[in-house]
């Protein structure tokens, strides 16, 4: 799916005018309605029908550059960045099931970072693919933890520091040491740069991502996936009337109002915002029994590997 969507996809041209021509191609892709959106999924995956899935990427291209805009500052050309974030749209809608209640654009973004942060790492080639999500952090987060402590300057930093990072960032001081001489050594955070976009600066001005939640969002991740996967089971407590009425009123973008739902099911809008509340309450204590178990596994996992 990946190969044949791309072939079709508009693709960011160098400089300003590049970028504003491809927003706007991007602009004349519909959104889809959350009805819609589910039927192309399921003919997707049912069907492997190619169309659905152009449909349901195309749709979502205005997410990707919204997202790949935040990761302007590391100097990267932001076409290139546009793509990978595009490669991870795709791997998004293969891997995307409508039957759990969620939008693909709430699935998809997580994909969308995701990809984007791989490709930062990969360019400036300062860790291995393999690395793990704490070293990832460590590098999304390293300049922001020495600015707090006024630690910026070129060079090794003293132990003190090291060990003030190390804590904070829950890596092992050697971790520390390494990523900021890979810093150091690959590019100095005072050395000039200048954007593709026409903008200059130094490198340490440009090493903060300010996307919404990006610097977590690599370590946070099978976090996130196994509490989707709670939901999801949890969701199966409810009858297919509260499911109904949850997902409507809890997890749409734009939730459906109880008038909506009361003629829908032909009850009072009481009773729908009653039924919504003990949903959410059915919803709710599965999902932190669901929490307790995987703790309870998680300890056991770990008692086991200290034996």
């Amino acid at each position: 799916m990946a190969q044949a969507t791309t072939t079709t996809l508009p693709s960011v041209a160098s400089g300003d005018s590049g970028l504003s021509r491809y927003m706007q191609e991007i602009r004349k892709f519909p959104m889809l309605e959350p009805d819609e959106e589910y039927m192309l999924a399921k003919r997707y995956h049912e069907y492997d029908d190619p169309e659905a899935a152009h449909k349901l990427v195309t749709s979502h291209l205005r997410l990707v550059a919204k997202i790949a805009m935040g990761y302007r500052g590391y100097g990267l050309p932001i076409g290139e960045v546009v793509s990978e974030g595009n490669v991870g749209l795709m791997q998004a809608v293969k891997k995307f099931d409508p039957e759990r209640g969620f939008r693909l654009a709430t699935y998809a973004m997580w994909w969308i970072k995701a990809s984007i942060q791989e490709y930062v790492l990969r360019s400036w080639s300062l860790v291995k693919m393999g690395t793990t999500a704490n070293q990832k952090r460590l590098f999304f987060n390293l300049r922001k933890a020495k600015s707090k402590i006024q630690a910026l300057d070129d060079g090794d930093l003293n132990p003190d520091q090291v060990k003030q990072i190390a804590t904070q960032l829950s890596v092992s001081e050697e971790e520390v040491v390494s990523m900021n001489r890979r810093l150091g050594g690959d590019a100095s955070l005072n050395a000039p740069i200048k954007a593709s976009e026409g903008e200059s600066g130094e490198w340490q001005d440009w090493l903060v991502d300010d996307t919404e939640n990006a610097e977590q969002i690599l370590v946070k991740q099978d976090e996130l996936e196994a509490r989707r996967d709670m939901l999801a089971d949890a969701l199966d407590v409810l009858t297919d009337r509260e499911k109904r009425i949850f997902l409507a009123r809890r997890l749409e973008e734009n939730p459906i109002t109880l008038e909506e739902l009361s003629g829908e099911f032909d009850i009072s809008r009481e009773r729908v915002r009653q039924i919504e509340v003990r949903a959410f309450e059915k919803v709710q204590k599965a999902m932190k029994q669901a929490a307790r178990d995987m703790a309870d596994e998680n300890r056991v996992a770990l008692e086991n590997h200290a034996g």
